[in-house]
């Protein structure tokens, strides 16, 4: 057996640098580069190694952990999870910095593979700068926190330990049913430790993707459970589009005439003028497809493990025969909603139903159709609205002054733009192939309810973690992975002023990316959420601290992000009316550097929800009546809605 003699993180690069994926018997190299933040411990580690033999990985430089590796999971996910970008960090706060993206993977069941370093194994140099002590368990370290946000942790102690650590690591980041964030924490005195590695160890390893077949019960089962409903609805998961099941879908549900709705995750897979894709379902859902889920006695997920945004907090479905079928390769997804099972691969699932379904009677009738007709006669309406002094009133009409809101609005930005305007015109403008991304705020629910997507895999929303500040950071991610489509970033200046740090970043790689920033001076979401259920506005908005009083209730605080993202390169577009914003875009699409759009937009004009529900913490005893009037008829839908 030869072996290699290596330093621990020399064998870690060149073992990343040997991995492939196939998928269908298209091989794919699976790591495809690392983004770094060199400290103290990682630099002599982990970059003298990817200094002196990095092989075809590519090295990108972050300005923020938890920018990059958002970043690395925009490119995960833009990627259908077929390939990554690992990311490295410091120890300690770099580190931590990385445990926000962490969390925001493994919710979303992308891969995510982290590489922070820790403190020294041997414990000499102990309190090493940035290291935290703690009494009770000197093994701690900020590492350790990765644990509860994590599909695989460890730590390689020794330099033998880094071989079953990397195969654990791959055996989840390639499996669709356990992937998320893995993290390795890599001591910075083993990172540069010398071991004789056999070279077997750095072998190409070719990962298949599973595509796990039904088994005959389970397919039986659910062939009986179609045959007796009559008013199924299919919901499109995350799972499904990274499957690349669409054609499978549609087979099935155009042989059978079911309709599709959409999570965020799903949304994009088959695109919105199908005449069975009825949107998005649940508290962020369109009218169409929250219509129908009224009525539906059977629903088909498939991918999707069915947060309570898709399913209302459980509530949407409120036909009394209702039951539900799940299509996941998941176990833990499989059981949600006390379905009947079918563990298997989306594609591979569908086509069995596809091919064993018989004696299915649909019951919709004209129903789809007109709901569809309902929904773009409403698309129409929301994208056409637009202010006026005389009877305006907003898509969300809460009791805050808006009078008075709108007059300090406009005289600080002079723009009476509306939201919901501005999306219909880039929904009509941008190209359209063109991918759009968001992930925080009151843009995800616009868009999951209005945008009509036109290509596929054009619709990019992470909503399992919602994290503020994925945006324009996961957007150099989808640019690195598809760098022949247009990127455009959805965002509100509250998610922008989170975090924007590898707008930079785009810069430095010649990343193109699109930044269309909706600045309405609020937090407006939650805004929009206080106020619905018995608060007045507070400290949602950007205020000024009043010195009369003492709170954060003052003028608006006024921010130039133009002048921002030009301090950084990018070009950039001050918006106030809507035949500015039409010039602009034309003229972004002959930018070769990053573009930021800064858009003025009233409160209170995204777009509101449809018949639906979400399940907050309602104070149940309050000195406001308006409060206890929410209370009361919260616990009546809490009493309408399934309880698990």
């Amino acid at each position: 057996m030869g072996t290699i003699r290596l330093t621990t993180a020399q064998a870690l690069v060149k073992f990343l640098d040997n991995q492939y994926l196939n998928v269908d018997g298209v091989e794919t190299k699976f790591v495809k580069g690392i983004f770094a933040i060199f400290g103290h411990g990682n630099v002599l580690g982990l970059g003298q190694a990817l200094e002196q033999d990095s092989g075809d990985l590519v090295v990108h430089q972050g300005r923020n952990e938890q920018g990059m590796a958002h970043a690395a999971i925009g490119f995960a996910k833009q990627s259908l999870r077929r390939q990554i970008i690992a990311c490295t960090s410091s120890v300690g706060p770099g580190a931590a910095n990385m445990i926000t993206a962490a969390a925001t993977a493994t919710a979303n069941r992308i891969p995510l593979l982290l590489l922070p370093g820790d403190v020294f194994a041997t414990r000499q140099p102990d309190p090493v700068l940035q290291q935290i002590e703690q009494s009770h368990d000197l093994s701690i370290s900020t590492n350790d926190a990765f644990r509860a946000v994590s599909k695989y942790w460890d730590r390689v102690s020794r330099p033998e330990q880094l071989m079953t650590a990397c195969i654990n690591a791959l055996r989840v980041l390639t499996d669709p049913a356990e992937t998320g964030a893995v993290t390795i924490a890599l001591p910075q005195d083993v990172q540069g430790e010398a071991w004789d590695f056999p070279e077997y160890f750095f072998q190409k390893r070719v990962h298949r993707l599973d595509r796990r077949l039904p088994t005959a019960a389970q397919l039986e089962d659910a062939l009986s459970l179609i045959a007796r409903k009559h008013k199924p609805l299919i919901i499109v998961g995350g799972g499904l589009k990274y499957s690349d099941a669409g054609a499978a879908l549609l087979k099935f549900a155009e042989r059978f005439n079911i309709p599709f709705a959409e999570t965020q995750a799903g949304k994009g897979t088959i695109v919105s003028d199908h005449p069975l894709n009825v949107g998005g379902v649940g508290e962020t859902g369109c009218l169409a497809a929250n219509l129908l889920a009224k009525e539906a006695d059977l629903v088909i997920g498939i991918g999707t493990r069915y947060t309570d945004f898709t399913t209302a907090s459980k509530w949407i479905f409120q036909n009394p025969e209702v039951n539900y079928l799940n299509i996941n390769v998941s176990n833990f997804d499989s059981y949600k909603l006390d379905a009947v099972q079918l563990l298997a691969d989306a594609r591979e699932g569908l086509t069995a139903l596809e091919s064993g379904l018989k004696g299915f009677e649909n019951h919709w009738g004209g129903q789809v159709e007109q709901a569809q007709s309902k929904l773009l006669k409403e698309t129409q309406r929301v994208y056409s609205a637009t202010y006026n002094t005389d009877d305006f009133i907003p898509e969300i009409a809460d009791h805050i002054d808006r009078e008075a809101l709108f007059a300090e609005f406009e005289s600080l930005t002079q723009s009476v733009l509306t939201q919901s305007s501005v999306l219909g015109t880039l929904n009509e403008q941008l190209p359209k192939d063109a991918v759009i991304v968001a992930a925080a705020g009151s843009l995800p629910g616009d868009l999951q309810r209005m945008w009509r997507t036109k290509d596929y895999n054009s619709y990019h929303v992470e909503y399992g973690y919602s994290c503020m500040g994925y945006e324009v950071n996961a957007a150099l991610g989808v640019k690195l992975a598809q760098p022949q489509r247009e990127v455009y970033v959805m965002v509100g200046d509250g998610s922008f002023m989170m975090l924007h740090s590898e707008l930079v970043t785009s810069i430095q790689e010649g990343a193109k990316i699109n930044v269309v920033l909706l600045d309405n001076m609020t937090n407006g979401c939650i805004n929009n959420l206080q106020m619905e259920h018995g608060m007045d506005s507070f400290t949602t908005e950007f205020r000024f601290r009043n010195p009369e009083g003492g709170k954060l209730d003052g003028g608006f605080v006024p921010v130039d992000f133009a002048a921002i993202a030009g301090g950084y390169g990018c070009k950039t577009y001050r918006i106030t009316t809507l035949a500015q914003l039409e010039a602009a875009l034309i003229d972004a699409q002959k930018q070769t550097v990053s573009v930021l759009f800064d858009i003025k937009v009233l409160p209170k004009t995204m777009i509101h929800k449809y018949f639906s529900w979400w399940h907050v913490g309602v104070a149940q005893t309050s000195t406001s009546e308006r409060t206890q009037e929410v209370a009361d008829n919260l616990n009546v839908h809490i009493e309408q809605a399934r309880k698990y």
